[in-house]
């Protein structure tokens, strides 16, 4: 394939280099309904179009396919199949009779200043590194980085994971980037899909001899009680009936402790209530709100006493919540 023909995957189906599974599959979706012949009849253009989409999306779905299309570009169906420069491909006219495999010729590539894959100033390749073990990046992803522009530094992403105090109340954590060890002070308020920068602690370059940045994707641990709608915190409290019925004050746990709320008379199951200035912390310092939602929940098991009392209220009872029903037809 000459360096011509390279086709750019990600851009052919508009997402990112480390966009997810979930997202390529969307994104080709998108472009093969946009593109589909049945709802272009005719149109060449977009008939190519559609094909180069299904092309993308068969490299970029399959982990094996998109792992070696990532390290070795326009390459990648060579990859690990002996030398490159086989009978009728295209290698944009370089001798790689002098190297073992396609291995090789990357390896002495990465470890050499400038080289054939700088080609016209611009080279396009992935390179991936992992720590594990104590010390180390414990719960991150293994991160690839990408050089996309002659004279640029190389980026990686890893992603972190905090419990909701760690996130609510900031944090400093200690990581291992293999003979270095740094501090990252992860500031309050951050939640899943934060991104942090800590500049110059990216992966090396070994074609221009820089650091490239290291951003951390923030991921939450699940919490027994608060969950995040959007950006709102949320919560469930559970209430007796008679709680609902004549109104009642209630403990309700917020992130930096209880508050007592009142609970109007007549109160719905499912009905939510607004706690002004109780949520998650804001990136300006200030406080978001927290959202209660009321469940009603009634007595599993009741002593012969409320049974009695129950029976009562039941005999006595004039409310009809369902009396609106009588009127419902197909």
């Amino acid at each position: 394939m000459a360096a011509t023909d390279f086709k750019d995957y990600y851009a052919l189906l508009g997402v990112s280099k480390t966009a997810s599974q979930d997202e390529i599959k969307q994104a080709f979706r998108k472009l093969a309904r946009k593109y589909h012949p049945d709802v272009n009849p005719g149109n060449k253009e977009a008939e190519a179009k559609f094909k180069e989409v299904n092309e993308a999306y068969e490299v970029l779905s399959d982990p094996d396919k998109r792992q070696k299309y990532d390290q070795f570009g326009q390459y990648w169906k060579q990859a690990g199949n002996g030398f490159p420069g086989g009978a009728g491909v295209d290698m944009g006219g370089f001798d790689f009779s002098q190297y073992g495999s396609f291995d090789d010729f990357i390896n002495e590539l990465l470890g050499r200043f400038g080289g054939a894959g700088a080609r016209g100033g611009r080279s396009s390749y992935s390179y991936r590194t992992s720590t594990g073990g104590p010390g180390g990046f414990g719960g991150f992803n293994d991160f690839g980085f990408q050089d996309m522009g002659g004279g640029t530094a190389q980026d990686s992403e890893a992603t972190i994971s905090l419990t909701f105090a760690e996130a609510f109340n900031g944090v400093q954590k200690r990581f291992n980037l293999g003979n270095e060890t740094i501090d990252v002070r992860i500031p309050a308020g951050a939640k899943t899909g934060s991104r942090l920068r800590v500049r110059g602690k990216g992966p090396f370059n070994p074609l221009t001899k820089k650091r490239g940045d290291l951003y951390l994707k923030v991921e939450l641990q699940p919490h027994s009680f608060f969950q995040f709608e959007g950006d709102n915190l949320v919560c469930e409290v559970p209430i007796t009936p008679d709680e609902a019925t004549l109104g009642a004050a209630i403990d309700v746990p917020t992130p930096d402790g209880s508050v007592n709320v009142k609970l109007p008379a007549g109160v719905r199951s499912g009905q939510t209530l607004r706690l002004r200035g109780k949520g998650w912390r804001q990136p300006k310092g200030e406080r978001g709100d927290q959202f209660v939602k009321v469940a009603i929940a009634p007595p599993k098991d009741l002593s012969p006493q409320e049974r009695e009392y129950y029976e009562k209220i039941r005999a006595i009872r004039t409310y009809n919540p369902r009396s609106h029903l009588e009127r419902v037809r197909l």
